[in-house]
């Protein structure tokens, strides 16, 4: 946890509050897979997306629960690799490490999409130039101080927050008032082909969508290097943020679909905005599509404090060019930050090149390397309690029913990545147009999904890769 400069050990600042690490998990939690995303899992699902949520965030619970365990028992920065490292052997931290690293690059790259796509509506503004913009500013806001980062987090995820909250109460006080429109209706729920009309195979597909949602609350394990009191604030932060998202997404979906039919709403907008423009507050509307904004920005905010901190933690264990473990004078990891956000950059080039449709093959490819960012702390976790056998006393914040979980975790994970497999057979699908051209008239999926395949299907190959990458570095 320390690098030497000038003779004088320098490490990373504890300057992170219990608020600071609920917000830093919210606010890379509650983003654009809300605000955005939640569409396309309402169109697969219908109502039943409510299900989807509620499966999803069951997982997702016993996981951040197992981090939770590891990390407040041993509070370091970067969490999982660390842990993989430790628990499981050197290449398992490498693949652990370079593989969340990589992740978040992606979901930066969603993000500053996202955030060029309100502007060009907003303003006609090409969006790699808005993505350019908000890339610098958020840059420069990590390489301060940690404790100006977990304020402007604060505040930024607050905001969003708060705007989720008011939304709900919104619309239950127009559900009961009548104020929302002709609509309006509690029947919304199984009037429009059932609540399910999509069946079990449209609930299944609405998590490949969903669980994108749910990255981000795995940051709680990336905080611990740098909390206060992490014993204290962590299993704290960790039993309160995942009831909170659950209601946050929950309670804002079942609303959506109570105040307008789920199959009216308007594609490539955010079912927020179309639900204040149909009910005719117009006003409401636009703020909230400033709200979608500053979600965009938080999320992004806390992508980029996690990269710095992964790439520290693997240069500690060797697994990163030790120059990734110099800090500032504030004591950030300033060149795993820049070095993030130059890779980052390169989606300034893709909205210029390719400035439609971006966002959900970035989601797709993110939600594979999300699964198996999940999958190894379930796997690392194993490891972790038998280490612990005959200790078990010892463990300050012990996760609910090991090991049934973790093997139940691990099926979910294995059931999503063959899902996303599923997705490739749709009538446009990549699959389903190589089976064609083989001379296999192979059935088809009857979803207009996004095609996600191609992102599990490369997945030995970016294994192979990075065992190839991990060779050559340690040969150096």
């Amino acid at each position: 946890m320390e690098e030497k400069s000038g003779g004088k050990v320098q490490k990373l600042a504890r300057s992170l509050s219990n608020r600071h690490i609920q917000m830093i998990a919210l606010g890379g939690a509650v983003g654009t897979g809300l605000f955005l995303g939640s569409y396309e899992a309402i169109q697969l699902a219908g109502p039943a997306t409510i299900i989807s949520y509620i499966i999803g965030g069951g997982i997702i619970y016993f996981i951040i629960r197992m981090l939770g365990e590891m990390s407040t028992q041993e509070p370091v920065s970067g969490a999982f690799s660390y842990f993989s490292y430790k628990y499981w052997g050197d290449f398992a931290g490498f693949f652990a490490g370079w593989n969340y690293w990589f992740l978040y690059i992606l979901v930066s790259m969603a993000e500053l999409t996202t955030a060029g796509m309100f502007f060009q509506q907003w303003f006609g503004m090409e969006p790699w130039k808005t993505s350019l913009a908000v890339l610098l500013g958020v840059t420069a806001i990590n390489l301060v101080t940690v404790r100006f980062f977990g304020e402007f987090e604060f505040w930024f995820a607050l905001i969003k927050i708060l705007a989720v909250i008011g939304m709900i109460v919104l619309g239950v006080w127009l559900i009961a008032t009548g104020g929302g429109g002709a609509q309006v209706s509690l029947s919304n729920l199984w009037s429009y082909g059932g609540f399910a009309p999509m069946g079990l195979t449209g609930i299944a597909l609405a998590l490949v969508v969903i669980m994108f949602s749910f990255g981000g609350t795995e940051l709680i394990g990336i905080t611990a290097g740098e909390a206060k009191d992490p014993r204290k604030s962590l299993p704290r932060a960790v039993n309160q943020i995942m009831w909170r998202i659950l209601f946050f997404y929950i309670g804002a979906i079942t609303v959506i679909m109570i105040l307008n039919p789920w199959n009216q709403l308007v594609k490539n907008d955010s079912p927020f905005v179309t639900i204040f423009q149909n009910t005719g507050i117009g006003s409401a509307a636009i703020l909230f599509q400033i709200v979608v904004f500053t979600a965009t920005i938080s999320v992004y905010n806390s992508g980029m404090y996690s990269n710095g901190r992964m790439l520290y933690g693997l240069a500690e264990q060797g697994n990163a060019p030790r120059l990734f473990m110099r800090l500032n004078r504030s004591h950030i990891p300033y060149t795993g930050v820049l070095f993030s956000s130059l890779c980052t950059l390169t989606i300034v080039i893709i909205n210029y090149l390719v400035p439609d449709g971006a966002f959900m093959r970035i989601m797709a490819v993110a939600t594979a390397a999300a699964a198996m960012t999940w999958a190894m702390i379930v796997l690392v976790h194993l490891r972790f309690r038998r280490a612990y056998r005959g200790r078990e006393d010892k463990l300050y914040f012990k996760a609910p029913f090991y090991p049934v979980a973790n093997y139940l975790c691990l099926a979910f994970l294995a059931f999503l990545l063959a899902m996303m497999v599923l997705t490739g057979f749709t009538e446009q699908g990549s699959l389903t147009a190589l089976s064609r051209s083989a001379g296999f008239d192979m059935p088809v999926l009857p979803f207009r999904v996004q095609d996600m395949s191609l992102s599990v299907l490369v997945i030995p190959v970016w294994i192979l890769l990075l065992l190839v990458l991990k060779t050559i570095f340690k040969s150096k």
